[in-house]
């Protein structure tokens, strides 16, 4: 479990910078384009690693039921919602976006309580009161006025925690690296067949040096992600690592404090909050399990 932990905190501290960078990406040129091509090079990457570690003899001895599983998570998790995402914060905010992905615990911890029978105890409740507030005083730092933008980031994100769900079901009997592979490879195709059909794939051919860099900068954070993720999430309740997700946001607000140099004790706090909200799921044990897992790392590291 300790490794499961310190996975998913490498996950949430790769999201807080994601949605940082992304927010740049997609303003360069087509979000549709932008989350087509990222998404197959992560796929190609997954493609490679299974490849090196000879996981593709996994592959071929997949049942119909387990790559149907994986079609869904491609379709629901890899394709839909990252259209809709991309094209939200094109017309949203980063701080928006994170905050309205970092709701998505409250969806996992329901979906995962009536279909994988994961408890929502009592801790589990006043921990969400602190990160509902946490989110609540970055809100205020927010417009209150809810765009389409906003709306469709919304939708993406209640994607997710079904896609999540459905993978903690998934990674009962496949790795982390089959389950991220199978999210990206059909998430791709199903982008892909998006495009042509909406006659936007000639639009990635005459690409520019920026944008082709802004593509393959978020192509590694996505790898990145989708890899601590999935190896993460086989060994904890995915209510948890949803949870321990929100940790990105403090991420991604002093990331906004280095670029625009301005962050307000409103800002601070609601970090605080976030954080003690996650220490409270978690519980004493579960935290520190994770932190014995970041000080074995310093250490062998040093």
């Amino acid at each position: 479990m300790r490794k499961g932990y310190f996975l998913v905190f490498l996950t949430a501290v790769i999201s807080g910078f994601a949605i940082f960078i992304n927010q740049f990406g997609v303003k360069v040129f087509n979000p549709y384009i932008f989350t087509g091509l990222k998404n197959l090079i992560v796929a190609l990457l997954l493609t490679g690693l299974l490849l090196v570690l000879k996981d593709w003899k996994v592959l071929k001895k997949l049942n119909k039921k387990q790559w149907f599983l994986l079609a869904i998570i491609g379709l629901i998790g890899g394709s839909i919602p990252f259209l809709l995402f991309f094209k939200g914060l094109s017309l949203s905010t980063g701080l928006n976006g994170a905050f309205i992905h970092k709701t998505m615990f409250m969806y996992v911890a329901v979906l995962a309580f009536v279909f994988l029978k994961e408890k929502i105890d009592k801790r589990f409740l006043l921990g969400g009161i602190f990160l509902i507030l946490g989110n609540l005083f970055f809100l205020k730092k927010l417009s209150l006025t809810i765009n389409q933008g906003d709306l469709l980031i919304l939708l993406a994100t209640l994607f997710w925690a079904a896609e999540n769900t459905i993978s903690k079901y998934a990674l009962k009997e496949l790795s982390g690296r089959i389950v991220a592979w199978g999210r990206m490879f059909f998430g791709s195709l199903f982008i892909f067949i998006f495009l042509f059909g909406t006659g936007q794939l000639s639009l990635s051919v005459n690409l520019n040096f920026q944008q082709i860099s802004w593509v393959a900068i978020t192509a590694v954070v996505l790898f990145g992600y989708v890899m601590t993720w999935y190896s993460g999430l086989k060994y904890i309740p995915v209510s948890q690592a949803a949870v321990i997700l929100l940790l990105g946001s403090p991420i991604t607000t002093f990331l906004s404090f280095i670029w625009t140099g301005q962050i307000g004790l409103r800002g601070l706090f609601a970090s605080f909050l976030i954080v003690l909200g996650v220490f409270l799921v978690l519980g004493l044990k579960e935290v520190w399990c994770l932190v014995k897992e970041i000080k074995k790392i310093i250490y062998v590291r040093a």
